[in-house]
């Protein structure tokens, strides 16, 4: 995300003092609650969905996600590339390309 989308973000919290409520533990809680609302929107079907209200759904999970980070002093860059360096060793082109096996069964 950009900074302002980001700085809008964090706007929306701190005028409504939001950040009372926003421990790590409720942080999750709420992400895991709206994922399974993004999940909800596919519960019927795989192809007949509803994209603006998996857009909304979506955009839930990725503002708890930015006041996770933010509660956690956490930079979502620096954790989204240190995963991928050990994605991708876990999972090397060769043996995982078009092979949607786990890590370990590869």
């Amino acid at each position: 995300m950009n900074n302002q989308t980001i700085e809008r973000i964090r706007k929306f919290t701190a005028d409504r003092d939001w950040e009372q409520f926003h421990s790590p533990a409720n942080l999750a809680k709420s992400i895991s609650i709206e994922a399974a609302e993004l999940l909800e929107c596919f519960q019927w079907s795989d192809t007949d969905y509803d994209l603006e209200h998996v857009k909304e759904e979506l955009a839930d999970v990725i503002v708890y996600c930015q006041d996770m980070l933010d509660r956690l002093g956490l930079d979502a860059d620096e954790i989204v590339n240190a995963k991928m360096t050990k994605n991708e060793a876990k999972y090397p082109v060769e043996k995982a390309r078009g092979n949607a096996a786990k890590y370990d069964d590869l």
